[in-house]
């Protein structure tokens, strides 16, 4: 692929705890030169992420619930009211994992369908399953439950969870759905080779902070850290 087909599938994510303004201005540089599809952060960095991108023709991506998902329904709501209001087009939320591992499928549901009643039309709705801490089973009823909320994306993983994206995962999640939504690939998105195996499986995002290193082919080096996405 060219450098502007591997840009375009990668939500440049930045998302740790001790992550800078800076940083966060660098990533929305990069961002701007590569033309990515969005920059991935916490809600406290949505302002200044919507006004660095803005006419850029890259959206601007907020995180809701993150990382753990285990926020009440009225939480997740109001972060994402408040992320929308702060220029955020895309949403990635965590569903309440324990809640899901207890098969309480309704708490679930509501879940999701509250952040996406609070998004929806302003922006489009990722919803992280943590696929790495569900069974199959576990990962297909999660599927279900975001396509009956009227979710545009599940995702597979937070970047805190017990594991990242797995070619298995992903194809599962695409089986799953179907073409009514898509499927976004997160956490350990490090180099082409990996990408282009979430591609194949069906994924039509990344959320990696290694998107410059993909698009220009550059093998992961050891001093470079993993990242949360």
């Amino acid at each position: 692929m060219s450098k502007p087909d591997y840009a375009k599938y990668i939500d440049h994510t930045i998302l740790k705890s001790t992550a800078t303004q800076e940083t966060v201005i660098r990533f929305c540089e990069e961002a701007k030169r590569y033309q990515f599809a969005s920059v991935c952060v916490n809600p406290t960095h949505v302002s200044l992420v919507h006004t660095l991108l803005a006419g850029s023709g890259v959206k601007t991506c907020c995180t809701i619930g993150f990382p753990l998902g285990a926020t009440t329904t009225l939480v997740k709501t109001v972060e994402t009211e408040e992320a929308v209001k702060n220029g955020a087009q895309e949403v990635d939320m965590v569903i309440n994992i324990g809640a899901m591992k207890d098969q309480r499928l309704e708490l679930v549901y509501e879940d999701i369908f509250a952040v996406v009643s609070a998004a929806h039309p302003h922006a489009l709705v990722k919803v992280i399953i943590e696929s790495s801490d569900l069974t199959d089973d576990e990962i297909v009823a999660a599927c279900i439950l975001a396509q009956k909320a009227g979710a545009d994306f599940v995702k597979t993983s937070s970047g805190f969870g017990s594991g990242g994206a797995t070619v298995e995962a992903v194809r599962l999640m695409k089986q799953t759905v179907g073409d009514s939504m898509l499927v976004k690939a997160s956490t350990g998105i490090n180099n082409r080779e990996i990408c282009d195996q979430m591609l194949e499986a069906g994924a039509v995002r990344m959320g990696t902070s290694k998107g410059v290193l993909i698009v220009d082919g550059e093998p992961l080096t050891d001093n470079v850290t993993k990242e949360n996405g």
